[in-house]
C-alpha cells in the first residue's frame, strides 16, 4: 500500500484553553508521569504508552525519566529489548520472511494489543525509515512493519482501534486497500468495525474506539477517506457519545466506567474499580480535544471532569503511578491537547525556567508518596 509521507499525519487538537488547564495545572500532571521506569524488565505496554505520550524528542533533565530516542529504541532494536529482559523471553519483535510482526497479548514481555506498538511509535512522531531491528535481520523500518500489518489485517480482529490510528496517519489519503488473499478493505468499513457492538465493552471501558473513529473523521476533514455515508455512522456514533457523557457524570467531574447506561450510570451508581474511572474520563477529555464544539457536552462539565483529573493525579504516590500508569498517561496527554501543547516541548520550556529538583525527586523515589501540596511544589520549582 502506497504511504505518501515520511512523517506520520498529526490531528492538531483544536483548543487552547488556559482558563481550564493552567500551566501548573499540566505541569503538575506532567511531573507525575515522566516516565520512571525501571530498566530491568521494561513493560512494553508502559514504554508505547509514555511513548505516544511524550514523543520520541523527549528529553528529561530528571535522570529518573527515560528519554523518548530510549524509548523508541528499546520498542524497535531487539538487543535493547534483550538487555531488559534476557534471553529467556521471546523477543518483541517477530521476523515474518517478508516483514515484521509485533508480539502481544499477556505473555510476558509482550505488547498487549493489537497495533497498539505500531499507533504508538506513528503518534509518537516516529519516522517511517525508522530501523527496526529484528532477532534475524538488521535492515527492516517502521514501513515494513506497518505493511506487514496492512497485509495480515482482519475485520473479525478483537481489537481495532489502534489499527485505524496507526493506518489513517500514514496511508491517507488512500480509502480502500487489499490485504492478504486479495481481501478488499477500506476506512468505511473500519468505521462499521469500530461502531458494533456494545458501547463499554470496547477497549477501555469503550473510550478508545471513540477517540479512533473521531481521528478518523478530522482525517476525512483533511483527505476524504470517508464515504458521506461512512462518515454519517461515524459522526452519529458520536453525537450519541456526547449525550450519553452529558447525562452520565458524577459531580465530581469523573465519567464511570458505565458511562454508556447514560443517566442510570448516576441514578444506579455501581462499584467500579477506581482505575476505571481514570480511564474513562481521561479518555473522554483526550477525544474531546479534537472533536468540534457540536460534538461537546456543557463546557461546565468539561472543566469539572479536568478538575477532577487533576486533584486525581495529584494525589497519587509513585507506586500508584506506576501501577496505573498507561490509564495516567492518558490524562497527560489530554490535558496538554487542551493547551494546544506536545508534552515534551511544554516540559522543555517548564524545565528551563523550574530545572529539576533532585530533594523532590528522591523524596517520591524514597517514600513512594508525595502530598498533593508537595507535588504541586515540584511541579512549579
Amino acid at each position: 500500500v502506497p504511504v505518501p509521507r515520511t512523517e506520520p499525519f498529526r490531528v492538531e487538537p483544536l483548543y487552547n484553553r488556559p482558563d481550564l488547564v493552567s500551566d501548573e495545572d499540566l505541569a503538575t500532571v506532567l511531573w507525575r508521569i515522566q516516565p520512571r521506569f525501571d530498566r530491568r524488565q521494561m513493560k512494553p505496554n508502559h514504554v508505547e504508552h509514555a511513548l505516544r505520550t511524550w514523543s520520541v524528542r523527549a528529553k528529561f533533565q530528571n535522570p529518573n525519566a527515560i528519554s523518548g530516542q530510549e524509548m523508541a529504541k528499546f520498542l524497535t532494536d531487539t538487543a535493547s529489548f534483550t538487555d531488559s529482559w534476557g534471553i529467556e523471553v521471546e523477543p518483541l519483535l517477530q521476523d515474518t520472511g517478508n516483514g515484521v510482526s509485533i508480539r502481544y497479548g499477556t505473555a510476558q514481555g509482550a505488547s498487549v494489543h493489537h497495533d497498539h506498538w505500531l499507533a504508538c511509535l506513528t503518534e509518537a512522531g516516529a519516522n517511517i525509515d525508522t530501523p527496526v531491528f529484528t532477532p534475524g535481520r538488521r535492515n527492516w523500518t517502521l514501513r515494513d512493519v506497518l505493511q506487514q500489518s496492512l497485509r495480515d489485517f482482519r475485520l473479525d480482529e478483537r481489537e481495532t482501534e489502534w489499527t485505524a490510528m496507526a493506518f489513517g496517519l500514514w496511508i491517507a489519503p488512500t480509502r480502500e486497500w487489499t490485504g492478504a488473499a486479495g481481501r478488499k478493505y477500506s476506512f468505511d468499513l473500519l468505521v462499521d468495525r469500530l461502531i458494533r457492538g456494545q458501547k463499554e465493552l470496547g477497549v477501555c471501558v469503550g473510550t478508545h474506539r471513540v477517540y479512533s473513529l473521531m481521528l478518523l473523521v478530522r482525517l476525512d476533514d483533511e483527505f476524504d477517506i470517508l464515504s458521506d455515508a461512512g462518515r454519517g455512522r461515524a459522526w452519529a456514533y458520536l453525537e450519541d457519545v456526547r449525550d450519553l457523557i452529558t447525562v452520565a457524570q458524577f459531580p465530581d467531574g469523573h465519567w464511570p466506567a458505565n458511562w454508556p447506561d447514560g443517566t442510570a450510570a448516576v441514578e444506579s451508581p455501581r462499584e467500579d474499580d477506581f482505575y476505571k474511572l481514570v480511564i474513562a474520563t481521561g479518555h473522554h477529555i483526550e477525544w474531546l480535544s479534537i472533536a468540534p464544539p457540536e460534538l461537546h457536552p456543557p463546557e461546565e462539565q468539561i472543566q469539572l471532569a479536568m478538575q477532577w483529573l487533576v486533584k486525581t493525579t495529584s494525589e497519587q504516590t509513585k507506586a500508584d503511578i506506576l501501577q496505573r500508569y498507561t490509564f495516567f498517561s492518558h490524562v497527560g496527554a489530554a490535558l496538554a491537547n487542551w493547551r494546544q501543547e506536545h508534552p515534551a516541548d511544554f516540559w522543555r520550556r517548564w524545565e528551563a525556567e523550574h530545572p529539576f529538583d533532585a530533594e523532590a525527586e528522591a523524596t517520591f523515589d524514597a517514600t513512594g508518596a508525595t502530598s498533593e501540596s508537595t507535588a504541586a511544589e515540584a511541579a512549579a520549582h
